[in-house]
């Protein structure tokens, strides 16, 4: 058996020292050395083979930060592991304790096309692997083609279209081999729920950023914006998946979802779960009450569906553990699962496409704070998302 880790990383806001990134917002040195001790530190007690980042502004910066994870990593391993002259250094516990560091690790690293002036920065994402890649990384941001998203009435009149011809973020694709399998990694960042509020030509800002003028109709339609925007990228990355399902390849998806998994984006990333039996479904073409689905037509569309379905890796998790919450993000009061990990049903080991195995599901949420408690520490520097981590087995390839 082969076993690799893999996780899920929002580091918040990762950009060197005295750079404004939003506006008015940088990093002092002393600052930025702090965040990448700490972000260092959280990589290093992760130790995955895989790694998603998710909010690099730069890529520097984000490999200074994985060269002190190193540092860190090595520190352990003299600290905690025997020597040569031991003869108990090859107890398995040894081999969970050391850390293997990147330094031979594959990057790719993904700018955001909106990435602007100082003040106007956007970020990027990232994927590290201990494993390499099979293929050179994909990017997916900018369409060749706008998405087009026509509406009707319930009337059948014409309703209007959505066009989406950029993501806020760019969707990074790459593909690692693990023992005789390529694997597909899709790491993204979808819109937050932040509102999308318009500027007038000339005005130094949206009316309805002017809170000490409350719009609550405009602040609504904002958000509507925000979630239509999501829901179109969520759409444009499950169209990317399919295209690796279908040619029946292991599809592993990660990041920061920026909603929780019975949201309707991603619900759509998922896939639909098929009916218990669609035998007893009136037909699409029925043409009387009891025209139903067949028997064989049932096998048929369930097994349609369920090859193209992704599955979280947290409710996988919870299903076989006595853990009953998981959260990576808190704020006011709402303590939710926004980062999240999906295998295709070749992880699972129940399915006859099975190639591994999850095994384990971690989460690193210690650090966070809920943002209305008046004395939350660290958030400005510490990242505001808990870290995910599945560890997976694979089988040995069929000879």
């Amino acid at each position: 058996m082969t076993r690799f880790t893999i996780a899920s990383f929002n580091v918040k806001n990762l950009i060197g020292p005295d750079k404004e990134y939003y506006r008015f917002q940088s990093y002092t040195p002393e600052e930025y050395a702090w965040k990448e001790d700490w972000l260092a530190d959280q990589l290093c007690t992760m130790n995955a083979d895989i790694v998603g980042f998710q909010e690099i502004f730069e890529e520097d910066a984000l490999r200074a930060t994985i060269a002190r994870a190193d540092t860190l990593g090595q520190a352990n391993n003299d600290a905690s592991l025997p020597g040569e002259d031991k003869r108990y250094r090859h107890r398995a516990i040894f081999d969970r304790l050391a850390y293997r560091n990147y330094g031979d690790a594959a990057l790719a690293f993904a700018a955001n096309v909106h990435d602007g002036a100082p003040g106007s920065r956007r970020p990027g994402v990232a994927v590290l692997s201990r494993l390499g890649f099979a293929a050179p990384p994909e990017v997916i941001q900018a369409l060749d083609t706008p998405l087009v998203i026509p509406f009707q009435t319930f009337g059948a009149g014409d309703g209007g279209t959505y066009t989406l011809n950029q993501l806020s973020r760019p969707i990074l694709k790459v593909r690692v081999p693990v023992a005789g399998e390529v694997i597909t990694v899709f790491n993204c960042h979808l819109k937050s729920k932040l509102g999308e509020f318009i500027r007038p030509d000339g005005a130094a800002h949206a009316p309805e950023a002017d809170l000490t003028q409350y719009d609550p109709l405009g602040r609504a339609m904002g958000a509507a914006r925000a979630a239509m925007r999501r829901m179109a990228e969520a759409w444009v990355l499950r169209r990317a998946i399919v295209e690796e399902l279908k040619q029946d390849r292991p599809v592993i998806v990660l990041g920061d979802f920026n909603d929780t998994e019975t949201s309707v984006s991603s619900e759509i990333i998922h896939g639909e779960a098929p009916f218990k039996n669609y035998a007893w479904m009136l037909r699409h073409d029925a043409t009387h009450r009891g025209d139903r689905y067949s028997d064989a037509e049932n096998e048929q569309i369930s097994e349609d569906i369920d090859a193209v379905r992704l599955h979280a890796a947290e409710k996988l998790f919870v299903r076989k553990s006595l853990r009953d919450m998981v959260y990576t993000a808190a704020f006011g009061g709402v303590y939710e699962s926004i980062d999240q990990i999906l295998l295709s049903r070749h992880f699972l080991s129940d399915s006859p496409r099975s190639r591994g195995e999850m095994i384990y599901f971690s989460v690193l949420n210690d650090h966070l704070t809920d943002g209305s408690h008046p004395e939350a520490p660290y958030n400005k520097l510490a990242s505001d998302h808990g870290q995910i981590m599945a560890t997976i087995e694979m089988k040995e390839p069929q000879g």
